[in-house]
Protein backbone atom coordinates (compact mmCIF):
# COMPACT_ATOMS: atom_id res chain seq x y z
CA UNK A 1 0.00 0.00 0.00
CA UNK A 2 2.79 2.44 0.87
CA UNK A 3 4.39 2.13 -2.61
CA UNK A 4 1.26 3.11 -4.53
CA UNK A 5 1.56 6.51 -6.29
CA UNK A 6 -1.09 9.13 -5.56
CA UNK A 7 -2.38 8.97 -9.14
CA UNK A 8 -3.30 5.28 -8.74
CA UNK A 9 -4.39 5.34 -5.10
CA UNK A 10 -7.87 3.88 -4.59
CA UNK A 11 -8.16 5.58 -1.19
CA UNK A 12 -8.28 9.16 -2.49
CA UNK A 13 -10.55 11.47 -0.52
CA UNK A 14 -13.45 13.24 -2.25
CA UNK A 15 -11.31 16.40 -2.18
CA UNK A 16 -8.29 14.73 -3.76
CA UNK A 17 -10.49 13.39 -6.55
CA UNK A 18 -11.04 17.03 -7.57
CA UNK A 19 -7.32 17.60 -8.23
CA UNK A 20 -6.01 17.64 -11.79
CA UNK A 21 -2.96 15.69 -12.98
CA UNK A 22 -0.52 18.52 -12.22
CA UNK A 23 -1.93 18.97 -8.71
CA UNK A 24 -1.74 15.22 -8.06
CA UNK A 25 1.92 15.36 -9.09
CA UNK A 26 2.54 18.19 -6.61
CA UNK A 27 0.80 16.17 -3.92
CA UNK A 28 2.95 13.15 -4.73
CA UNK A 29 6.12 15.17 -4.17
CA UNK A 30 4.97 16.77 -0.93
CA UNK A 31 3.63 14.01 1.26
CA UNK A 32 4.79 11.05 3.32
CA UNK A 33 3.17 7.64 3.81
CA UNK A 34 3.52 6.05 7.24
CA UNK A 35 2.32 2.73 8.66
CA UNK A 36 1.37 2.67 12.34
CA UNK A 37 0.91 -0.37 14.57
CA UNK A 38 -1.84 -0.66 17.17
CA UNK A 39 -0.93 1.59 20.10
CA UNK A 40 1.26 3.95 18.06
CA UNK A 41 0.58 7.67 18.47
CA UNK A 42 -0.23 9.31 15.13
CA UNK A 43 -0.94 12.83 16.37
CA UNK A 44 0.16 14.19 19.77
CA UNK A 45 -1.78 16.76 21.76
CA UNK A 46 -0.19 20.22 22.21
CA UNK A 47 2.33 19.69 19.40
CA UNK A 48 2.47 22.00 16.41
CA UNK A 49 0.47 20.81 13.42
CA UNK A 50 2.81 20.97 10.42
CA UNK A 51 0.91 18.48 8.27
CA UNK A 52 -2.58 17.43 7.34
CA UNK A 53 -3.11 13.74 8.10
CA UNK A 54 -5.34 11.47 6.01
CA UNK A 55 -6.11 7.93 7.17
CA UNK A 56 -6.17 5.61 4.16
CA UNK A 57 -6.92 2.45 6.13
CA UNK A 58 -7.26 1.43 9.74
CA UNK A 59 -9.00 2.47 12.95
CA UNK A 60 -8.02 5.17 15.45
CA UNK A 61 -9.16 6.79 18.68
CA UNK A 62 -9.19 10.55 19.10
CA UNK A 63 -8.54 11.45 22.74
CA UNK A 64 -7.90 14.50 24.89
CA UNK A 65 -5.82 14.76 28.05
CA UNK A 66 -7.81 16.59 30.72
CA UNK A 67 -6.84 17.87 34.15
CA UNK A 68 -7.91 14.61 35.81
CA UNK A 69 -7.78 11.92 33.14
CA UNK A 70 -7.96 11.32 29.42
CA UNK A 71 -11.25 11.35 27.56
CA UNK A 72 -11.90 9.54 24.29
CA UNK A 73 -13.65 11.99 22.00
CA UNK A 74 -14.46 9.51 19.25
CA UNK A 75 -13.46 6.37 17.41
CA UNK A 76 -13.06 6.81 13.68
CA UNK A 77 -12.12 4.57 10.78
CA UNK A 78 -10.61 5.23 7.40
CA UNK A 79 -10.92 6.98 5.09
CA UNK A 80 -10.93 10.34 6.84
CA UNK A 81 -8.85 13.44 7.48
CA UNK A 82 -7.35 14.33 10.84
CA UNK A 83 -6.14 17.69 12.14
CA UNK A 84 -8.33 19.84 9.88
CA UNK A 85 -9.55 22.03 12.79
CA UNK A 86 -5.92 22.54 13.87
CA UNK A 87 -4.95 23.37 10.29
CA UNK A 88 -7.54 26.15 10.10
CA UNK A 89 -7.09 27.20 13.75
CA UNK A 90 -4.03 28.00 15.83
CA UNK A 91 -1.80 25.30 14.25
CA UNK A 92 -1.63 23.37 17.53
CA UNK A 93 -3.09 19.89 17.97
CA UNK A 94 -5.80 20.02 20.62
CA UNK A 95 -6.09 16.23 20.76
CA UNK A 96 -4.09 13.06 20.31
CA UNK A 97 -4.79 10.28 17.82
CA UNK A 98 -3.72 6.69 18.50
CA UNK A 99 -3.96 3.69 16.18
CA UNK A 100 -6.23 0.88 17.41
CA UNK A 101 -5.11 -1.46 14.64
CA UNK A 102 -2.61 -1.31 11.80
CA UNK A 103 -3.27 2.06 10.21
CA UNK A 104 -1.86 3.67 7.06
CA UNK A 105 -1.66 7.46 7.02
CA UNK A 106 -0.64 10.05 4.44
CA UNK A 107 0.83 13.28 5.79
CA UNK A 108 0.45 16.22 3.39
CA UNK A 109 2.54 19.37 3.51
CA UNK A 110 0.32 22.02 5.05
CA UNK A 111 1.40 24.74 2.61
CA UNK A 112 0.61 22.60 -0.43
CA UNK A 113 -2.75 21.76 1.07
CA UNK A 114 -3.41 25.46 1.64
CA UNK A 115 -2.47 26.29 -1.96
CA UNK A 116 -5.01 23.76 -3.24
CA UNK A 117 -7.72 25.37 -1.11
CA UNK A 118 -6.91 28.81 -2.55
CA UNK A 119 -6.63 27.68 -6.17
CA UNK A 120 -9.15 24.83 -6.51
CA UNK A 121 -12.70 25.65 -5.46
CA UNK A 122 -13.96 22.08 -5.88
CA UNK A 123 -11.19 20.81 -3.59
CA UNK A 124 -11.97 23.50 -1.00
CA UNK A 125 -15.70 22.70 -1.13
CA UNK A 126 -15.07 19.01 -0.39
CA UNK A 127 -12.89 19.96 2.59
CA UNK A 128 -15.71 22.16 3.91
CA UNK A 129 -18.15 19.26 3.50
CA UNK A 130 -15.79 16.96 5.41
CA UNK A 131 -15.46 19.42 8.29
CA UNK A 132 -19.22 20.06 8.37
CA UNK A 133 -19.98 16.34 8.48
CA UNK A 134 -17.60 15.84 11.40
CA UNK A 135 -18.99 18.87 13.24
CA UNK A 136 -22.57 17.64 12.93
CA UNK A 137 -21.57 14.15 14.06
CA UNK A 138 -19.77 15.54 17.12
CA UNK A 139 -22.81 17.69 17.94
CA UNK A 140 -25.16 14.71 17.63
CA UNK A 141 -22.95 12.57 19.88
CA UNK A 142 -22.76 15.34 22.48
CA UNK A 143 -26.55 15.75 22.58
CA UNK A 144 -27.16 11.99 22.74
CA UNK A 145 -24.74 11.49 25.62
CA UNK A 146 -26.08 14.43 27.60
CA UNK A 147 -29.65 13.11 27.40
CA UNK A 148 -29.04 9.41 28.07
CA UNK A 149 -28.43 7.34 31.15
CA UNK A 150 -25.42 5.06 31.45
CA UNK A 151 -27.21 2.00 30.07
CA UNK A 152 -28.23 3.91 26.94
CA UNK A 153 -24.70 5.18 26.40
CA UNK A 154 -23.22 1.67 26.50
CA UNK A 155 -25.95 0.41 24.16
CA UNK A 156 -25.05 3.25 21.78
CA UNK A 157 -21.36 2.35 21.92
CA UNK A 158 -22.03 -1.32 21.13
CA UNK A 159 -24.33 -0.42 18.22
CA UNK A 160 -21.76 2.08 16.95
CA UNK A 161 -19.08 -0.59 16.69
CA UNK A 162 -21.49 -3.08 15.12
CA UNK A 163 -23.10 -0.77 12.56
CA UNK A 164 -20.57 1.98 11.87
CA UNK A 165 -17.19 0.32 12.33
CA UNK A 166 -17.45 -3.42 11.64
CA UNK A 167 -20.80 -3.82 9.84
CA UNK A 168 -21.28 -7.00 11.82
CA UNK A 169 -23.06 -8.05 15.01
CA UNK A 170 -19.97 -10.05 16.01
CA UNK A 171 -16.68 -8.24 16.48
CA UNK A 172 -13.62 -7.86 18.66
CA UNK A 173 -13.82 -4.76 20.85
CA UNK A 174 -10.77 -2.69 19.85
CA UNK A 175 -10.67 -0.86 23.18
CA UNK A 176 -10.48 -1.81 26.85
CA UNK A 177 -13.38 -1.50 29.28
CA UNK A 178 -11.78 1.62 30.71
CA UNK A 179 -11.62 3.13 27.23
CA UNK A 180 -15.22 2.07 26.54
CA UNK A 181 -16.23 3.84 29.74
CA UNK A 182 -14.27 6.94 28.67
CA UNK A 183 -15.99 6.88 25.27
CA UNK A 184 -19.40 6.70 26.95
CA UNK A 185 -18.48 9.28 29.57
CA UNK A 186 -19.10 6.99 32.56
CA UNK A 187 -16.98 5.14 35.13
CA UNK A 188 -15.25 1.85 34.41
CA UNK A 189 -17.27 0.18 37.17
CA UNK A 190 -20.55 1.28 35.60
CA UNK A 191 -19.47 0.13 32.14
CA UNK A 192 -18.37 -3.28 33.43
CA UNK A 193 -21.62 -3.74 35.38
CA UNK A 194 -23.77 -2.88 32.36
CA UNK A 195 -21.81 -5.21 30.08
CA UNK A 196 -22.22 -8.02 32.63
CA UNK A 197 -25.96 -7.31 32.88
CA UNK A 198 -26.30 -7.34 29.08
CA UNK A 199 -24.44 -10.66 28.98
CA UNK A 200 -26.53 -12.25 31.75
CA UNK A 201 -29.76 -11.06 30.13
CA UNK A 202 -28.60 -12.55 26.80
CA UNK A 203 -28.67 -9.22 25.03
CA UNK A 204 -25.02 -9.78 24.11
CA UNK A 205 -22.49 -12.56 24.46
CA UNK A 206 -19.14 -11.27 25.69
CA UNK A 207 -16.08 -13.50 25.82
CA UNK A 208 -13.03 -11.44 26.74
CA UNK A 209 -13.15 -8.83 23.96
CA UNK A 210 -15.23 -10.80 21.46
CA UNK A 211 -18.75 -9.41 21.49
CA UNK A 212 -21.82 -10.81 19.75
CA UNK A 213 -25.17 -9.03 19.76
CA UNK A 214 -27.85 -11.63 20.53
CA UNK A 215 -30.92 -9.39 20.82
CA UNK A 216 -30.40 -6.37 18.61
CA UNK A 217 -34.00 -5.19 18.79
CA UNK A 218 -33.83 -4.93 22.58
CA UNK A 219 -30.45 -3.20 22.36
CA UNK A 220 -31.95 -0.68 19.93
CA UNK A 221 -34.85 -0.06 22.32
CA UNK A 222 -32.43 0.52 25.20
CA UNK A 223 -30.48 2.95 23.03
CA UNK A 224 -33.61 4.81 21.95
CA UNK A 225 -35.11 5.10 25.43
CA UNK A 226 -31.75 5.95 26.96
Amino acid sequence: MNDMPCSLCIYKSAAEQKLNADEISILENNHAKVRFKAGDIIVKQDCLSANVAYIKSGLVKVHVRGSIRERIVKITKAPTYLCLPSFFGDKTNHFSVTALEETHVCFFDVNVFKDFIYSNGDFAFQIILEMSKNELLNFENCINNSQKQNIGRIADAILFFADKIYNSDTFILPISRQELADLAGITRESASRILTDFHNEKIIDLQNRQLTILNKQLLLEISEKG
